[in-house]
């Protein structure tokens, strides 16, 4: 047993329905464009994206959510691409931990990536403090103490 589309809205005409559906077919146009502006957007802001000295992981994870956010929109970005975008928006002091990666024959996931990034920017930290102790200490030697 078939039913008109008219029937199921009762009261209501055909001419209204194809009003109604040629309405919420510009409706949907208009929210396509949307996406454009939203797809051009997201990649603007992560192509940018730099590391700023603190907080490794979190710039990973600010990155990774942009990346997320344009996969809802249907431009999804391959894990191995993104690794290497990341790997470019780390500092010049990242430089030896680029190098190592490239040196690489596997490619990392996204947890290899935080794991060894975090672990580089402790190593760049502790390394970081110790020539600054170093530094202080030599400086220290050069003065002639008064007795």
């Amino acid at each position: 047993m078939k039913h008109n589309i008219s029937e199921a809205f009762r009261g209501t005409k055909s001419e209204e329905i194809t009003q109604a559906k040629c309405f919420l077919g510009e409706i949907e146009k208009r929210f396509a464009k949307n996406d454009k502006v939203k797809m051009t957007s997201l990649l603007t802001s992560l192509m940018p994206m730099k590391y700023k000295g603190q907080g490794n992981m979190e710039h990973i994870m600010e990155m990774f959510h942009v990346a997320s956010r344009l996969k809802t929109l249907k431009i999804e970005l391959s894990k191995e691409l993104f690794v290497l975008i990341v790997l470019v928006s780390l500092l010049a002091q990242f430089n030896q931990f680029n190098i190592s990666y490239n040196c690489q024959k596997e490619k990392w996931t996204l947890n290899e990536l935080i794991s060894h990034s975090v672990q580089e920017e402790e190593r760049l930290k502790h390394d970081k403090s110790e020539s600054t102790h170093l530094a202080k200490a030599s400086k220290d030697k050069g003065k002639k103490r008064k007795y």
